[in-house]
């Protein structure tokens, strides 16, 4: 896919979502380059990491949120260029989580 593939790709599954949630998301997906789903879960782990950083203030939780839709974006993305191949994805995902924590 090209940089205005996945941007169209990202757009049309993040369209929806709370706005400010949707914000958060892009401004870490914004900040990848990449393939779609290395991208998505590279922002999903710097999310996670920003929502660790901030401990238990407030800011936390929108970086959790987000983290979460974009690990969750990344999967998606992974089932539809590979069906047969997801669980195999799934589990690298999960282990460049472990790594990157």
């Amino acid at each position: 896919m090209s940089a205005l593939a996945d941007a169209e790709w990202f757009t049309s599954h993040t369209t929806g979502a709370p706005a400010k949630l949707r914000r958060q998301v892009a401004v870490h997906f914004e900040a990848t380059t990449g393939l779609l789903t290395a991208r998505l879960a590279d922002a999903g782990h710097a999310a996670l990491r920003a929502a660790t950083a901030a401990g238990r203030h407030r800011s936390a939780a929108l970086d959790l949120l987000a983290a979460d839709a974009l690990m969750t974006l990344a999967l998606l993305a992974a089932a539809e260029r590979s069906p047969a191949t997801l669980a195999e994805d799934a589990a690298a995902l999960r282990h460049a989580a472990a790594v990157s924590a």
